[in-house]
Protein backbone atom coordinates (compact mmCIF):
# COMPACT_ATOMS: atom_id res chain seq x y z
CA UNK A 1 0.00 0.00 0.00
CA UNK A 2 1.29 3.35 -0.51
CA UNK A 3 2.77 5.02 2.11
CA UNK A 4 2.30 8.60 1.02
CA UNK A 5 -1.27 8.31 1.32
CA UNK A 6 -2.58 9.20 4.81
CA UNK A 7 -4.98 6.28 6.16
CA UNK A 8 -8.92 6.14 5.58
CA UNK A 9 -10.77 8.47 8.53
CA UNK A 10 -12.46 5.37 9.97
CA UNK A 11 -9.40 3.34 10.40
CA UNK A 12 -7.83 6.28 12.66
CA UNK A 13 -10.92 6.98 14.39
CA UNK A 14 -11.18 2.29 15.13
CA UNK A 15 -7.18 2.99 16.56
CA UNK A 16 -8.00 5.89 18.50
CA UNK A 17 -11.23 4.53 20.38
CA UNK A 18 -9.68 1.41 20.83
CA UNK A 19 -6.45 2.76 22.47
CA UNK A 20 -8.46 5.26 24.42
CA UNK A 21 -11.08 2.43 25.59
CA UNK A 22 -8.63 -0.60 26.31
CA UNK A 23 -10.19 -2.60 23.94
CA UNK A 24 -11.48 -3.43 20.44
CA UNK A 25 -14.77 -4.58 22.08
CA UNK A 26 -15.22 -1.48 23.93
CA UNK A 27 -14.41 0.81 20.80
CA UNK A 28 -17.30 -1.25 18.77
CA UNK A 29 -19.69 -0.09 20.85
CA UNK A 30 -18.87 3.30 21.05
CA UNK A 31 -18.47 3.74 17.26
CA UNK A 32 -21.69 0.91 16.09
CA UNK A 33 -19.91 -1.41 15.01
CA UNK A 34 -19.20 -5.08 15.23
CA UNK A 35 -16.01 -6.39 17.45
CA UNK A 36 -14.35 -8.29 14.03
CA UNK A 37 -14.99 -4.68 12.22
CA UNK A 38 -12.73 -2.89 14.51
CA UNK A 39 -10.25 -5.42 14.77
CA UNK A 40 -10.07 -5.44 10.91
CA UNK A 41 -9.99 -1.85 10.46
CA UNK A 42 -6.97 -1.76 12.62
CA UNK A 43 -5.61 -4.34 11.12
CA UNK A 44 -5.70 -2.90 7.78
CA UNK A 45 -4.24 0.25 9.05
CA UNK A 46 -1.46 -1.61 10.73
CA UNK A 47 -0.46 -3.27 7.23
CA UNK A 48 -0.60 0.59 5.72
CA UNK A 49 1.54 2.14 8.50
CA UNK A 50 4.39 -1.29 8.13
CA UNK A 51 3.59 -1.40 12.18
CA UNK A 52 2.09 -3.46 14.78
CA UNK A 53 -0.11 -0.65 16.91
CA UNK A 54 -1.58 -3.11 19.67
CA UNK A 55 -0.25 -6.13 21.51
CA UNK A 56 -3.13 -8.63 21.59
CA UNK A 57 -3.75 -11.08 24.51
CA UNK A 58 -6.35 -12.90 25.52
CA UNK A 59 -9.06 -10.86 26.92
CA UNK A 60 -7.23 -7.14 26.36
CA UNK A 61 -4.62 -5.27 23.97
CA UNK A 62 -2.08 -3.46 24.81
CA UNK A 63 -0.63 0.02 22.84
CA UNK A 64 2.86 -1.16 21.39
CA UNK A 65 6.20 1.42 21.64
CA UNK A 66 4.67 2.40 18.23
CA UNK A 67 1.15 3.26 19.15
CA UNK A 68 2.21 4.92 22.12
CA UNK A 69 4.15 7.10 20.00
CA UNK A 70 1.28 7.82 17.85
CA UNK A 71 -1.25 8.02 19.67
CA UNK A 72 -1.01 11.85 20.79
CA UNK A 73 -0.70 13.01 17.19
CA UNK A 74 -4.13 11.25 16.33
CA UNK A 75 -6.20 12.66 19.25
CA UNK A 76 -4.55 16.23 18.32
CA UNK A 77 -5.88 15.59 15.19
CA UNK A 78 -9.05 14.44 15.38
CA UNK A 79 -9.57 17.02 17.87
CA UNK A 80 -8.63 19.78 15.91
CA UNK A 81 -10.47 18.23 12.98
CA UNK A 82 -13.86 18.08 15.54
CA UNK A 83 -13.11 21.88 16.62
CA UNK A 84 -13.07 23.02 12.72
CA UNK A 85 -16.20 20.85 11.55
CA UNK A 86 -18.19 22.82 14.59
CA UNK A 87 -16.73 26.09 13.70
CA UNK A 88 -17.24 26.05 10.35
CA UNK A 89 -20.51 23.53 9.89
CA UNK A 90 -22.10 24.24 13.48
CA UNK A 91 -22.15 20.70 13.98
CA UNK A 92 -22.90 21.51 17.94
CA UNK A 93 -25.86 19.53 19.29
CA UNK A 94 -29.67 21.06 19.55
CA UNK A 95 -31.01 18.19 21.98
CA UNK A 96 -28.76 17.29 24.98
CA UNK A 97 -29.72 14.73 27.58
CA UNK A 98 -28.60 14.59 30.90
CA UNK A 99 -28.85 11.68 33.51
CA UNK A 100 -28.76 12.11 37.24
CA UNK A 101 -30.28 11.05 40.39
CA UNK A 102 -33.02 13.28 41.92
CA UNK A 103 -31.07 14.31 44.61
CA UNK A 104 -28.77 15.83 42.34
CA UNK A 105 -31.75 17.13 39.76
CA UNK A 106 -33.25 19.07 42.44
CA UNK A 107 -29.89 20.32 44.81
CA UNK A 108 -27.30 20.91 42.11
CA UNK A 109 -28.68 21.06 38.38
CA UNK A 110 -31.93 22.85 39.01
CA UNK A 111 -30.32 25.85 40.03
CA UNK A 112 -28.20 26.21 37.33
CA UNK A 113 -30.30 24.76 34.46
CA UNK A 114 -31.90 28.43 33.29
CA UNK A 115 -27.84 29.34 32.64
CA UNK A 116 -26.98 25.86 31.21
CA UNK A 117 -29.76 26.05 28.28
CA UNK A 118 -29.01 29.89 27.60
CA UNK A 119 -25.63 29.38 27.24
CA UNK A 120 -25.87 25.94 25.33
CA UNK A 121 -29.03 26.83 23.15
CA UNK A 122 -30.64 23.86 22.69
CA UNK A 123 -33.33 21.54 24.26
CA UNK A 124 -32.13 19.72 27.37
CA UNK A 125 -33.67 16.63 28.40
CA UNK A 126 -33.30 15.68 31.94
CA UNK A 127 -33.89 11.68 33.08
CA UNK A 128 -34.10 10.43 36.62
CA UNK A 129 -31.34 7.86 37.87
CA UNK A 130 -33.23 4.53 38.98
CA UNK A 131 -31.92 3.65 42.44
CA UNK A 132 -28.89 1.22 42.56
CA UNK A 133 -28.50 1.64 38.06
CA UNK A 134 -25.04 3.45 38.39
CA UNK A 135 -24.03 2.51 34.47
CA UNK A 136 -22.32 5.25 32.47
CA UNK A 137 -22.15 3.71 28.75
CA UNK A 138 -20.74 5.99 26.32
CA UNK A 139 -23.71 7.21 24.04
CA UNK A 140 -25.60 10.00 23.61
CA UNK A 141 -26.68 11.20 27.10
CA UNK A 142 -24.61 13.37 29.81
CA UNK A 143 -24.73 10.87 32.69
CA UNK A 144 -23.47 12.39 36.09
CA UNK A 145 -23.05 9.76 38.24
CA UNK A 146 -20.78 9.44 41.99
CA UNK A 147 -17.18 8.07 41.90
CA UNK A 148 -13.51 8.23 42.20
CA UNK A 149 -13.40 9.69 38.73
CA UNK A 150 -12.25 6.32 36.64
CA UNK A 151 -14.36 6.14 33.85
CA UNK A 152 -12.93 5.99 30.53
CA UNK A 153 -15.40 8.53 28.49
CA UNK A 154 -13.58 11.63 26.76
CA UNK A 155 -15.37 13.99 28.32
CA UNK A 156 -15.20 13.97 32.18
CA UNK A 157 -15.12 16.55 35.29
CA UNK A 158 -15.91 16.81 38.69
CA UNK A 159 -18.77 18.80 39.98
CA UNK A 160 -17.39 19.33 43.28
CA UNK A 161 -14.99 18.21 46.23
CA UNK A 162 -17.13 16.10 48.72
CA UNK A 163 -17.39 17.23 52.20
CA UNK A 164 -19.54 16.05 54.83
CA UNK A 165 -21.01 18.01 57.44
CA UNK A 166 -24.18 17.44 60.06
CA UNK A 167 -26.89 19.09 59.69
CA UNK A 168 -30.48 20.03 61.41
CA UNK A 169 -33.45 22.33 61.60
CA UNK A 170 -33.10 25.83 63.67
CA UNK A 171 -35.88 24.68 65.75
CA UNK A 172 -34.30 21.16 66.74
CA UNK A 173 -30.91 22.62 67.66
CA UNK A 174 -32.60 24.93 70.21
CA UNK A 175 -33.56 22.10 72.27
CA UNK A 176 -30.85 22.02 75.63
CA UNK A 177 -29.22 18.98 74.47
CA UNK A 178 -25.55 18.37 72.79
CA UNK A 179 -26.37 17.59 68.67
CA UNK A 180 -24.80 14.10 69.46
CA UNK A 181 -27.74 13.36 71.65
CA UNK A 182 -30.24 14.35 69.08
CA UNK A 183 -32.55 12.07 66.66
CA UNK A 184 -30.00 10.67 63.82
CA UNK A 185 -31.15 10.36 60.04
CA UNK A 186 -29.42 8.15 57.58
CA UNK A 187 -28.79 7.97 54.10
CA UNK A 188 -27.86 5.03 51.65
CA UNK A 189 -25.31 5.19 49.27
CA UNK A 190 -21.24 5.38 49.07
CA UNK A 191 -20.95 8.51 51.02
CA UNK A 192 -19.36 8.02 54.23
CA UNK A 193 -21.81 7.69 57.15
CA UNK A 194 -22.71 8.09 61.38
CA UNK A 195 -20.14 4.98 61.83
CA UNK A 196 -17.02 7.09 59.96
CA UNK A 197 -17.67 9.93 61.26
CA UNK A 198 -17.09 8.57 64.91
CA UNK A 199 -14.07 6.68 63.77
CA UNK A 200 -12.61 9.91 62.41
CA UNK A 201 -13.67 11.98 65.88
CA UNK A 202 -14.33 9.82 68.43
CA UNK A 203 -17.91 9.73 70.54
CA UNK A 204 -20.55 6.82 69.84
CA UNK A 205 -22.05 5.74 66.99
CA UNK A 206 -25.68 6.23 69.03
CA UNK A 207 -28.55 7.05 68.85
CA UNK A 208 -29.02 4.45 66.30
CA UNK A 209 -31.20 6.19 63.10
CA UNK A 210 -34.47 5.55 63.00
CA UNK A 211 -34.94 6.70 60.10
CA UNK A 212 -33.59 6.04 57.04
CA UNK A 213 -33.50 7.39 53.29
CA UNK A 214 -32.29 6.04 49.97
CA UNK A 215 -31.75 9.57 48.53
CA UNK A 216 -30.04 12.63 49.85
CA UNK A 217 -32.76 14.94 48.75
CA UNK A 218 -35.32 12.78 51.31
CA UNK A 219 -32.91 12.70 54.26
CA UNK A 220 -32.67 16.73 53.84
CA UNK A 221 -35.83 17.07 53.65
CA UNK A 222 -36.47 14.86 56.68
CA UNK A 223 -33.77 17.09 58.21
CA UNK A 224 -35.83 20.32 57.48
CA UNK A 225 -38.60 18.67 58.74
CA UNK A 226 -36.48 18.84 62.22
CA UNK A 227 -36.70 14.74 62.20
CA UNK A 228 -33.18 14.59 62.89
CA UNK A 229 -29.85 15.07 62.11
CA UNK A 230 -28.21 13.99 59.10
CA UNK A 231 -24.75 13.76 57.50
CA UNK A 232 -25.18 16.02 54.49
CA UNK A 233 -23.01 16.66 51.33
CA UNK A 234 -22.08 20.53 52.02
CA UNK A 235 -22.07 21.75 48.18
CA UNK A 236 -25.47 20.02 48.11
CA UNK A 237 -27.36 21.67 51.10
CA UNK A 238 -24.96 24.91 51.23
CA UNK A 239 -27.99 26.52 49.74
CA UNK A 240 -30.52 25.52 52.66
CA UNK A 241 -27.51 26.61 54.92
CA UNK A 242 -27.90 30.05 53.37
CA UNK A 243 -31.65 30.21 53.52
CA UNK A 244 -31.50 29.04 57.39
CA UNK A 245 -33.57 25.91 56.84
CA UNK A 246 -30.86 24.19 58.08
CA UNK A 247 -28.02 24.82 60.15
CA UNK A 248 -24.17 23.41 60.49
CA UNK A 249 -23.49 21.62 63.89
CA UNK A 250 -19.94 20.91 63.64
CA UNK A 251 -17.28 23.33 62.76
CA UNK A 252 -15.71 19.48 61.58
CA UNK A 253 -16.23 17.62 58.35
CA UNK A 254 -15.68 14.49 56.28
CA UNK A 255 -13.91 14.78 53.38
CA UNK A 256 -14.40 11.94 50.64
CA UNK A 257 -12.22 11.28 47.79
CA UNK A 258 -15.42 10.47 45.68
CA UNK A 259 -17.67 13.36 44.41
CA UNK A 260 -20.50 13.33 41.50
CA UNK A 261 -18.89 13.51 38.24
CA UNK A 262 -19.98 14.58 34.64
CA UNK A 263 -19.40 12.47 32.07
CA UNK A 264 -19.91 12.49 28.11
CA UNK A 265 -18.93 10.66 25.30
CA UNK A 266 -18.54 12.30 21.83
CA UNK A 267 -22.19 11.63 20.44
CA UNK A 268 -23.63 13.69 23.77
CA UNK A 269 -22.54 17.42 22.77
CA UNK A 270 -20.39 19.15 20.68
CA UNK A 271 -16.76 19.73 21.93
CA UNK A 272 -18.14 23.69 22.29
CA UNK A 273 -20.63 22.36 24.59
CA UNK A 274 -18.42 20.56 26.54
CA UNK A 275 -16.10 23.54 27.15
CA UNK A 276 -19.37 25.35 28.21
CA UNK A 277 -20.21 22.79 30.85
CA UNK A 278 -17.29 23.06 32.10
CA UNK A 279 -17.71 26.31 32.47
CA UNK A 280 -20.71 25.96 34.26
CA UNK A 281 -19.55 23.66 36.48
CA UNK A 282 -15.86 25.67 37.45
CA UNK A 283 -18.32 28.48 38.89
CA UNK A 284 -20.24 26.41 40.91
Amino acid sequence: MDKQHLPPLDWVRAFEAAARLGGFTAAANELGLTQAAVSQRIGHLERHLGAALFHRRARAVMLTVEGEAWLPHVRVALDGLRDSTEAVFGTRRDRLTISASQSVIELWLLPRLDRMQSLLRAEISIRTLVVGAHEAPQDDVIRIRYGAGDWPHPYRARLYAEEIIPVAAPDLVEQAVPWTALPRIACAGPRPGWTAWASLYGGSTMPVPRLRFDTHVSALGAARAGLGVVLASLPLCNDALEAGTLVRLDPRSLRHHESYWMLAGQKSLSRSQWQTMLGIIDQA
